[in-house]
């Protein structure tokens, strides 16, 4: 046990501290002090278990000090070496859960005895506080963790059917030897564009679900578990009698769970959807019953949201893949040139063609991982990157399986139509602007020539008219006038300077005096001569 000496008194302090053979008792200083100040600072950094005061001590006083200690550390004990017999004073200690209180001048064999006793009433209170009782307390708070582990570990086919039955018994759990089970996996259905739900609130529905889930399964049914799966959807484990008919038992869960299933609807306004195995099986089946209810549940991609699917061995006979390469190409130049509509129109129409004759996930998946890769392949062949083309998709590139149903995947699909054609018409800007600063900057440096657009259009390796059409489209002006305007510009600027017109002339590209004279009064309404400093 460590022990804190508070004590102002020097003499007494280390007498206490030095005189007295703490260490053969198990107990040690760890350290002293002089006020009340002093020995907070001191609580903060040693933490002593027990520690023994003086009452009329400098700064903070030691009832006050003992105060402050009960609150700061409830379970730190407390002995009062006081020079006061007063009875107030005693009854505040009282108040204050101080275990001793002893008066001056003690003699040392009774501070010893004291702290000693202290020492071992807190290991008393340590012991009771880790003792049985406590630790049935922590094992009942605990019990519907682990309970929820050993039901996930059995669905995923850990345990051998002997440690099944030892760790049911270990939880408490009742559980009958030769019982028939079947496995149900519950999910929310992700939000649509009309919800009031986001991406974000998943979480918080999966967990309202659980909590639905255990209130009509608690009232409809009884014998059965639940437990929430890594990804957060809720599995109900259904426990029937020996011999029961699997195809009662199961008619018996289908109606259960849509009947659920409408719950959900009325208390969430959202709605859920169910896979259910398909049939009962023993409790070392139970793995291949959650099997079946997760793969049952993937069926929602196929078959849309709010809906409870059964577990089918047999699926309709997988279709050849098929594509059309013109819509293919269509899509395609859409993209590279930025036509949303039109792209839009060949996904619409390549859409009818795949998805609407796939009808099983996995015919499904090979569909979306199609399209993917065409909109990866259009993307980087262009020498992008798909993260900076598409990045508010990039989450779900490399998560694919977040897509639980074709409307998400159509969705997704147009998102990422409208995030390639903006990229498009800003790379076609950002090159747009790089060329007319070219230009603007070729018209600064060579304002002193016969500046055409024809000669300019050359010069940037591209035809007249669209240059004309560029430069207007950025700058507001023809080409023409603007060069028109900087010369006029520059020639006043030259003339109100002091400049002569001939050589104001020269500076803007005009070898004609008379020529540069016209054209100047036709563009300020007064000659050159007339524009005086």
């Amino acid at each position: 046990m460590n022990l804190l000496i508070v004590e102002d008194e020097f003499r007494l302090l280390y007498n206490i501290a030095n005189n007295i053979p703490w260490e053969n008792h198990g107990i040690e200083v760890v350290g002293t002090a002089e006020d009340g100040r002093e020995a907070l600072q001191m609580m903060e950094r040693k933490r002593p278990d027990i520690v023994l005061l003086d009452i009329q001590i400098p700064e903070i006083d030691g009832l006050t000090l003992a105060r402050k200690v009960r609150q700061r550390y409830p379970l730190t004990k407390m002995v009062i070496l006081s020079g006061h017999d007063n009875f107030a004073f005693a009854q505040q200690a009282i108040e204050l859960k101080v275990d001793r209180y002893l008066l001056k001048p003690a003699l040392e064999e009774e501070i010893l005895q004291a702290v000693v006793e202290t020492a071992e009433k807190l290991k008393r209170e340590l012991d009771e506080r880790h003792g049985r009782e406590a630790l049935q307390r922590r094992w009942a708070d605990h019990l519907p963790q682990l309970r929820n582990f050993f039901y996930l570990n059995w669905l995923n086919g850990i345990y051998d059917d002997w440690e099944i039955e030892l760790r049911a018994k270990d939880l408490q759990l009742d559980f009958v030897q030769e019982a028939e089970y079947a496995v149900v996996l519950l999910d929310v259905d992700p939000p649509s564009v009309e919800s009031s739900f986001g991406q974000e609130d998943i979480a918080l529905l999966q967990l309202s679900l659980h909590s639905i889930v255990e209130d009509t399964m608690r009232m409809e049914y009884g014998p059965c578990w639940i437990c929430s799966d890594v990804d957060g959807k809720t599995a109900v484990i259904f426990r029937f009698p020996s011999g029961a008919s699997s195809n009662e038992a199961m008619l018996h869960i289908h109606t259960l769970i849509s009947k659920l299933l409408g719950n959900v609807r009325h208390c969430l306004k959202t709605t859920a959807s169910a896979g259910i195995c398909g049939s009962l099986g023993k409790q070392g089946e139970v793995n291949k019953l959650y099997f079946q209810a997760r793969k049952a549940l993937q069926e929602r991609i196929v078959y849309g949201c709010d809906v409870a699917v059964p577990y089918c061995e047999t699926k309709p006979e997988d279709r050849p893949f098929e594509t059309d390469l013109n819509l293919e190409k269509m899509l395609e130049i859409a993209l590279e040139t930025g036509e949303e509509g039109k792209a839009e129109a060949a996904l619409e129409s390549m859409w009818s063609l795949q998805m609407e004759k796939a009808e099983t996930p996995e015919l499904v998946w090979e569909r979306v991982l199609y399209f993917s890769g065409l909109f990866v392949r259009t993307i980087q062949r262009q020498g992008w990157l798909v993260n900076e083309v598409v990045p508010d998709e990039w989450m779900t590139f490399q998560n694919l399986q977040t897509l639980f149903t074709k409307d998400q995947v159509l969705a997704w699909l147009k998102r990422m139509i409208r995030s390639v054609t903006v990229y498009v018409h800003k790379q076609r800007s950002m090159s747009s602007n790089g060329m007319i600063r070219k230009v603007l900057e070729i018209v600064e440096q060579e304002i002193d020539t016969d500046l055409t657009l024809y000669m300019m259009a050359d010069r940037m390796y591209i035809n007249s008219s669209y240059l004309s059409k560029l430069f207007k489209q950025e700058t507001g002006k023809s080409f023409s006038s603007y060069v028109l305007e900087r010369k006029m510009e520059l020639a006043k600027a030259k003339l109100l300077s002091g400049a002569r017109v001939y050589d104001a002339a020269n500076t803007v590209g005009y070898v004609d005096v008379s020529y540069f004279t016209k054209v100047f009064r036709k563009y300020w309404g007064v000659t050159p001569s007339g524009m005086k400093p």
